[in-house]
């Protein structure tokens, strides 16, 4: 079993299915953003926990929390989080 189609509940998780129509942030949404707040002893370890509490790769967790970022939605669920995050990416952006 690699994991990849369990979601957070044991059930398949949907890949990229349409938006949540009430407006709110989703639960892989809300788990992504739960995850980053979470402080971690090394990478392997936050590698671990992507796997085995969202059941997808951590490439594919990355690309959905750079989504995140743009999104007001997540803003207004997780202001310190995103605002934390956009300044790294941002900062990063100003390195290159």
């Amino acid at each position: 079993m690699s994991g990849e189609s369990a979601g957070l509940s044991g059930e398949p998780a949907e890949p990229d299915g349409p938006p949540d129509p009430s407006g709110a942030l989703g639960e892989r949404e809300r788990a992504v953003l739960a995850l980053e707040r979470a402080s971690w002893p090394g990478p392997g370890a936050k590698e671990r926990a992507i796997r085995e509490r969202l059941g997808i790769s951590p490439t594919r967790y990355y690309q959905l929390l750079n989504a995140l970022l743009d999104d007001p939605l997540a803003l207004a669920h997780d202001p310190v989080t995103v605002n934390r995050l956009r300044r790294r990416r941002d900062a990063k952006r100003a390195h290159r």
